[in-house]
């Protein structure tokens, strides 16, 4: 138990065999309930944590759940039913290949335990060194993510979507349809819009990344990132569906309407000013202004939209604030720290 409440610890893997053990024997003591899900591996995954169980001291608090290949999202929803099933009050999400460090899930569901928080999940992006740290190419499409997450979900101050880092409270896995969850790598980005949905508190919570331990990326980028941006497109829509118009109501909703009116406008305007300017070599003065002051109102629409929607969910937020003491590389207590917009 950690500050009285029963913690359980979803550890999704595919293809893991060589790291899966460290991550069990590492686990931390206070963990009650270690779920291992296995995604279909063809590697013998399985076999090497039935092993594990049958010797370990731990083993008694280690379940293996296995599941046709459905992807990491699947994977991780199912192990939050068999959590909440065993009764677990706080559940954290750690990987199966070793890349978060177990010391540092105490940080993680701190705030959750305390009941500062509904949800809480790590941030590698403001690690003062993770620009070096983390392969260049992932910072990058992590940033780009995580800024239309910001948008998406309306948890405005939070960076870092991609992070499976993470710990949730029983109340809010009961609550959001965990089943509909996106199976796959777009889970932590659905999993924000739909705790957005209703109101649920999330912290975050810097910690420092982790590679080079044997890890196996199974993420292609140029195949993911087209995906995850789309439904991060579609769960946007739904957001302003579900929460501005069906559980309560808010104007912000005619503003993004406004907004996309304008664009649209705006786009039919700049192909027919393009088209006049090549069959006639000129560009009539009243389309150029007509498509300026479209262009122009989409552009106040949606920054008057943002802003709406930041001051809704400004205090939804929580981040975390850990200092670093430089002298011995080691990490200093958390303090709180409440953000406004």
């Amino acid at each position: 138990m950690f500050e009285g409440k029963t913690v359980g610890v979803v550890i999704p893997c595919y293809n893991e065999r060589t790291q899966i053990e460290q991550v069990l024997e590492t686990m931390p003591d206070y963990v009650d309930c270690s779920i291992v899900v296995d995604d279909g591996s063809t590697d013998g995954t399985p076999g090497v944590v039935r092993d594990y169980i049958a010797r370990a001291p731990n083993g008694h608090k280690i379940v293996l759940l296995e599941q046709p290949n459905s992807g990491v999202g699947r994977a991780i929803s199912n192990g939050y039913v068999e959590s909440a099933r065993r009764g677990m009050k706080v559940t954290a999400v750690m990987a199966g290949d070793g890349q978060m460090d177990p010391k540092q899930l105490r940080m993680v569901i701190a705030p959750v335990a305390r009941g500062e928080a509904d949800y809480a999940k790590g941030n590698r992006l403001f690690y003062r060194r993770a620009w070096e740290m983390i392969p260049r190419k992932r910072y990058l499409g992590n940033a780009f993510l995580s800024m239309l997450t910001k948008i998406a979900s309306g948890y405005w101050q939070l960076a870092d979507s991609q992070t499976g880092y993470t710990a949730i409270t029983s109340e809010a896995i009961g609550t959001i349809d965990i089943n509909a969850l996106y199976p796959r790598y777009g889970y932590p980005n659905d999993l924000l819009v739909r705790l957005n949905v209703y109101n649920f508190r999330v912290a975050e919570v810097p910690l420092r990344p982790v590679y080079g331990v044997g890890e196996q990326s199974k993420m292609r980028l140029l195949k993911v990132m087209p995906r995850m941006s789309w439904l991060i497109f579609k769960r946007f829509f739904w957001r302003m569906w579900m929460k501005y118009v069906i559980h309560d109501f808010h104007p912000l909703v005619f503003f993004y309407m406004s907004a996309i009116g304008a664009g649209a406008l705006g786009l039919l305007l700049f192909v027919r000013m393009i088209w006049m300017w090549a069959a006639t070599g000129e560009i009539p003065p009243i389309n150029a202004m007509a498509w300026m002051m479209c262009t122009i109102s989409m552009i106040q629409f949606a920054l008057f939209a943002m802003w709406f929607d930041m001051q809704m969910n400004r205090d939804l937020t929580i981040l975390i604030r850990r200092p670093m003491d430089e002298s011995n590389k080691q990490e200093a207590p958390a303090q709180k720290d409440e953000v406004t917009v």
